[in-house]
């Protein structure tokens, strides 16, 4: 069987640098355009205290943001409220109109939180080196 790069046909954006979270951060937005998909990918490092809610918002304007539903992931994020979330990625599909995409990690009862990133994965380019 012949392996293919995949590299050609996806860009990865960070939009949530790494880092040790304790309160609520709102993500740089992603502008989707010249591609037909989208994952989203929330890494977790080590874990402490609190609760960290991914999320992810959603506009066609690039002004007027909305939180995305159900229906418009393939998939659904997980709170990351104990150690057993440590070391792990969550990956959900974006299937909505939006042009732009920012994530929020929303943080409740933490003290010394937890490392998270969150990165778009864009995918299906329009052309080849979007």
């Amino acid at each position: 069987m012949t392996m293919r790069d995949l590299k050609a046909g996806l860009d990865a954006a960070p939009a949530l640098a790494p880092a040790v979270r304790n309160a609520t951060a709102t993500g740089t937005v992603v502008d989707l355009r010249g591609f037909d998909g989208a994952s989203v990918l929330v890494h977790v490092g080590a874990y402490t205290d609190g609760a960290h809610t991914p999320s992810l918002e959603a506009s066609t304007d690039g002004v007027t943001y909305v939180t995305v539903g159900a229906g418009e992931m393939a998939g659904g994020f997980t709170a990351i409220a104990s150690g057993a979330a440590a070391n792990t990625v969550q990956q959900v599909g974006y299937i909505g109109p939006g042009r732009y995409l920012r994530p929020k990690l929303t943080v409740t009862g933490a003290t010394t939180g937890a490392a998270v990133a969150i990165s778009v994965l864009r995918a299906r380019a329009a052309r080849q080196g979007v």
